[in-house]
């Protein structure tokens, strides 16, 4: 079903938020130069967080979120913004996976007095248990990754903005890492989290010598149950592949046992 944001001829008017994050994603849309004029001339930009401390509009039309939802006041903020906007669209792995900060999402209590002690700043917020961007309000589109591939995000607006049959990819990085004949880590002996993370990066770290560390979340095609044994075969511990996967699925029960550490 091609999906379009409905103006009437008119530009739509985009936002650009953040919530906990390194703003390291929203980093990457300015590295767009050769394609950032072309991108503004077709959208009407009435607010980015990253050059602005200004408050959200009343109206807009596209809310583009970075970050995990990690405070009370993110909760607000997201609700407010999915029943302003016609479409919402995710950067990065925070957003799609509560990413690095998810991770503190098990023993929460423990962590937060581990880093704060008996009283939490006032300025670090109403704390809540990280969680992605989908578990709070419906996403309309997610441009994964860590960080994200600004030309991902210029595909994600025009998607919206023309109209798009594209499906999300859910097969995982092996196949990529095959197209791309690369030989496999495990024949090494080492950890790579491309048996199990979604597709749609080109396998990029594995194209430069590097194991996948899951930056884009475990595929719902995946085996994990399978990997896990492929992992022991080749001298991996399961134990380490568990760990491994905390770094951007923390707060995936269906793929993160509680009791790895």
């Amino acid at each position: 079903m091609s999906e379009t944001v409905s103006l009437h001829g008119k530009r739509p008017r985009v936002i650009i938020i953040g919530l906990a994050s390194c703003f390291g994603c929203q980093l990457q849309i300015t590295n767009m130069e050769p394609h950032l004029l072309e991108l503004l001339d077709q959208i009407d930009l009435v607010h980015w967080q990253l050059a602005s401390s200004d408050p959200l509009p009343e109206a807009f039309d596209i809310a583009v979120v970075e970050g995990a939802v990690t405070t009370k006041e993110a909760l607000e903020t997201l609700r407010k913004v999915r029943r302003r906007a016609s479409a919402v669209i995710t950067i990065g792995a925070c957003a799609a996976t509560a990413g690095i900060p998810g991770m503190a999402s098990r023993d929460f209590d423990d962590q937060v007095e581990s880093v704060y002690g008996a009283e939490v700043p006032v300025a670090a917020g109403s704390l809540v248990r990280p969680m992605a961007v989908s578990a709070v309000i419906p996403v309309d589109w997610e441009v994964r990754c860590c960080p994200i591939d600004p030309a991902d995000f210029m595909m994600a607006l025009q998607r919206f903005l023309t109209g798009s049959n594209r499906l999300a990819p859910t097969a995982t990085l092996c196949g990529e890492c095959k197209r791309n004949e690369r030989g496999c880590f495990y024949g090494r002996g080492q950890l790579c989290l491309g048996l199990v993370t979604r597709s749609g990066c080109g396998a990029r770290c594995p194209n430069l010598g590097r194991p996948c560390n899951g930056c884009a979340g475990v595929s719902p095609d995946a085996n994990v149950a399978a990997a896990r044994v492929l992992a022991e075969e080749a001298g991996v511990p399961a134990q380490r592949f568990d760990v491994a996967l905390q770094l951007f699925n923390a707060t995936n029960e269906d793929v993160c046992p509680s009791g790895a550490r």
